[in-house]
């Protein structure tokens, strides 16, 4: 018998016949003998329609009136799917986040969760109940509600299998697991039997949708077990245990299994593609001490991201260009910004570039092997793919190419290192 936390997302929650589907899925996990708690999203699309209530109230609405509102989403969802399991015979209630409670800090719509009091609902567990549990909520210290932002309702998900001590967190998704890139993009495109936790956060912050990256972040950070797989299975299928999805794993944990094969182990796990990237040039700045800081410090203040970033410095007239990227999102927020410190920085102009997307190669295997970047840079040249920024980690090289390129880069990558399927 194990202790499973089952996540599901918006798209499996939309509609009766779907939560029905999920209510049979859950059932089939207690009747093989586990203890069960479920986190649940709101049905797709129910977040959006909320938020423009607010937006329609109120342009400046206040964030903790918005918590509110927003979080009624997955309270339904979880009061439904707790009757559809009533209605299979099953012993079932739900948690809202104030009745654990989920603790968060006070950051409304995009709070932290701190504490989970989970003795309630482990004794509810063990006496055989399913817990539905609303994900994307919390609590603050003064009782207020809160929310954890977009994808939030996997970091709740993470964080109660950390707060039971569950041997595994299953979220369920529209897809069947982790692929080496995009199946939509390259045909051949593989599923994958495991992820390694760094991997996984890797592949997440440069554009796999798969997992949110908070959630991966915690799971890593609590040593929980995560499984990726789809709830749109048949009625017939047999339970999680069996079914092949995707495990995230610490690296200890998957060289252990491997048993001396880790050295068969894929160079490069996996490809994403990012297009929520905007490129951004300041021209002819001075080239001295503190110059880049002037440009980068209100960046920081206004929390605007910053990822890759290029400088280059021309020697002969003291002046240097300076490239980065924001998220495209936040692109009229940082120009008007850099707009406003124009003296104080000491740029001749602005040039920004939204058509652009980041490519970018994952796999612990960099750390031992090199020519990655190497085998990278020449495949898109091959193909006449010019690279407009280049940033890098430990298990990661990424560059920035024109949008209309990516699909072809990400399909050239893919075979180059020889990740398509036989």
């Amino acid at each position: 018998m194990a202790r499973i936390v089952m996540k599901f997302g918006g798209t499996s929650m939309a509609g009766t016949e779907r939560i029905r589907r999920v209510a049979r899925i859950v059932q089939r996990q207690q009747a093989a003998g586990h203890e069960v708690a479920v986190v649940v999203s709101a049905m797709a699309g129910e977040t959006d329609r909320l938020v423009n209530f607010c937006r329609e109230a109120n342009p400046l609405y206040d964030p903790a009136e918005y918590d509110v509102v927003v979080a009624s989403g997955e309270q339904v969802t979880s009061g439904l799917l707790a009757m559809h399991l009533q209605a299979l015979g099953c012993k079932a209630r739900s948690w809202l986040g104030w009745q654990l409670p989920v603790r968060t800090d006070d950051a409304h719509a995009k709070a932290r969760i701190e504490t989970i009091d989970s003795d309630a609902l482990l004794a509810s567990m063990a006496a055989g109940e399913i817990a539905v549990i609303p994900g994307f909520q919390g609590l603050t210290a003064d009782n207020r509600v809160t929310t954890l932002g977009r994808g939030g309702s996997d970091t709740s998900a993470v964080a109660v299998a950390a707060a039971v001590k569950a041997d595994r967190c299953d979220i369920y998704t529209d897809v069947d697991g982790v692929y080496t890139t995009d199946p939509r993009i390259v045909a051949k495109a593989r599923k994958l039997k495991n992820v390694t936790f760094e991997e996984m956060l890797e592949l997440a912050s440069v554009g796999s949708k798969v997992l949110q990256t908070r959630s991966v972040s915690l799971a890593m950070k609590e040593g929980v077990r995560v499984q990726v797989l789809s709830s749109f299975i048949d009625d017939d299928a047999p339970p999680a245990d069996s079914i092949p999805g995707t495990m995230i794993v610490s690296e200890d944990e998957l060289i252990g299994e491997l048993e001396g094969l880790e050295m068969e182990r894929q160079l490069i796990t996996g490809i994403a593609a990012d297009k929520n990237d905007a490129k951004v040039t300041l021209t002819r700045i001075a080239d001295r001490p503190g110059a880049v800081a002037t440009i980068f410090g209100p960046l920081a203040e206004a929390n605007i991201n910053v990822d890759m970033i290029i400088q280059n410095v021309a020697k002969d007239k003291g002046e240097t260009d300076v490239t980065f990227t924001v998220p495209q999102a936040d692109l009229a927020r940082t120009q008007a910004l850099l707009e406003e410190q124009k003296d104080t920085i000491g740029y001749y102009r602005i040039i920004a570039d939204s058509k652009v997307a980041k490519i970018s190669v994952v796999g612990v295997g960099m750390r031992s092997h090199a020519g990655v970047a190497g085998t990278m840079f020449k495949a898109l040249a091959d193909r006449g793919i010019n690279i407009q920024a280049i940033s890098t980690s430990e298990i990661k090289v990424s560059v920035l190419i024109d949008e209309d390129e990516t699909e072809l880069a990400v399909r050239v990558l893919h075979t180059a290192y020889g990740l398509d399927a036989a």
